[in-house]
């Protein structure tokens, strides 16, 4: 940033002014609008921030989009990323290895009770496992 050196006259009733030279002035108007870039953006992450602690974004950690990408359905890449098999998510759920199984392969859809007990024993949003496609 160029150094300002501001040439200060006073009018008669005593009131200061101030000289700036065009590069002053233009470094100290580019310096405002980064500073006020940089507050509109800490306002947009604080927003984003607040919508995802309040729950009203469901967005997927990003291990999960990649697993997912990777093939594996959105059930699967929670239950990995949250480090169980099959068979310690049927035992926290009370339902079977095989219907986890089916679940994660889509041979079976489930109900809202079934994938909010899913969501409960992974400790997730149950968002997370709620898609459009579903009936």
């Amino acid at each position: 940033m160029i150094p300002i050196r501001p040439q200060v006259i006073r009018s008669s009733s005593g009131e200061e002014l101030i000289v700036l030279t065009r590069a002053e002035f233009d470094a100290l108007i580019a310096a405002v609008a980064d500073r006020l870039e940089d507050a509109d953006d800490v306002a947009v992450f604080d927003d984003r921030m607040a919508a995802l602690q309040s729950g009203q974004d469901a967005r997927l950690p990003a291990e999960v989009a990649a697993s997912m990408l990777s093939g594996d359905s959105q059930l699967c890449a929670l239950r990995r990323w949250k480090g169980l098999t099959q068979a310690e998510l049927a035992e926290r759920t009370s339902l079977t290895r095989g219907y986890i199984s089916d679940l994660e392969t889509g041979r079976k859809i489930g109900t809202d009770e079934t994938f909010k007990a899913i969501a409960t024993a992974l400790e997730i949003n149950p968002a997370w496992l709620y898609s459009d496609d579903r009936s």
